[in-house]
């Protein structure tokens, strides 16, 4: 399944459930952090399961994203009315969805959720989107930014062009992959000024990765 395939690669740790009445008692059994449910669940429909969550004091307050391909502001209203916390309409962007993700549970468990990643001297700011090096901002365009957020999460890691494909632009996006090095271009002429060291590791046949050693020895 693409979203949980994707919610993996962010690091979260997913549980699925096919059926409402399926998820109704895992959640008895263990709350998560977030849900992300589906309206036209089959068994039990989870717009029902939202509300039988929120009238239970231990997930009354827990986080849920509710999917649906009901786009009527009616529905809408009634499924935020119901209790859940964001509502998205399919065909749905996945990055779209991951930010959601991330916003709610900042705001759920803000001890959780890094507003300001920082390796070495280079620091990206989630809630200001902005990004500064040496504490001089960085102006980067959205793409770019998005590419530096997805590499600063993992440093270390070496995604490949089409991971990092799926990872900033979307799975359900078409681009070639040589535009990935565009972008891996602009970004390093964005955050390496001078003789400032490169953060960005090119692997030859593999992709690319955010230096971690580059994060110990400046940091």
């Amino acid at each position: 399944m693409l979203l949980v395939y994707n919610l993996e690669k962010e690091g979260y740790d997913v549980e699925t459930a096919a059926r409402g009445d399926d998820a109704d008692t895992k959640l008895k059994e263990r709350v998560p952090d977030l849900v992300v449910l589906d309206w036209m669940l089959p068994g039990l429909s989870g717009i029902e399961l939202c509300r039988r969550l929120r009238a239970r004091p231990e997930t009354q307050s827990l986080p849920i994203i509710m999917l649906t391909a009901r786009g009527e502001e009616s529905e809408k209203i009634r499924g935020l009315a119901t209790g859940a916390d964001d509502y998205i309409v399919k065909p749905f962007s996945v990055p779209e969805l991951l930010a959601r993700v991330r916003a709610l549970l900042r705001r759920a468990h803000p001890d959780r959720v890094a507003t300001v990643l920082n390796i070495g001297d280079i620091e990206l700011d989630r809630d200001k989107k902005r990004v500064s090096r040496s504490g001089k901002a960085v102006d980067l365009g959205p793409t770019e930014y998005r590419l530096l957020e997805f590499l600063m999460e993992r440093p270390g890691r070496v995604f490949s062009r089409e991971q990092l494909l799926d990872g900033v632009w979307g799975s359900d996006i078409y681009i070639d992959e040589r535009t990935v090095d565009v972008h891996v271009g602009r970004l390093r002429k964005a955050i390496n000024r001078g003789q400032q060291a490169d953060p960005i590791r090119t692997v030859r046949g593999a992709g690319y990765a955010l230096d971690d050693r580059f994060g110990r020895a400046a940091g």
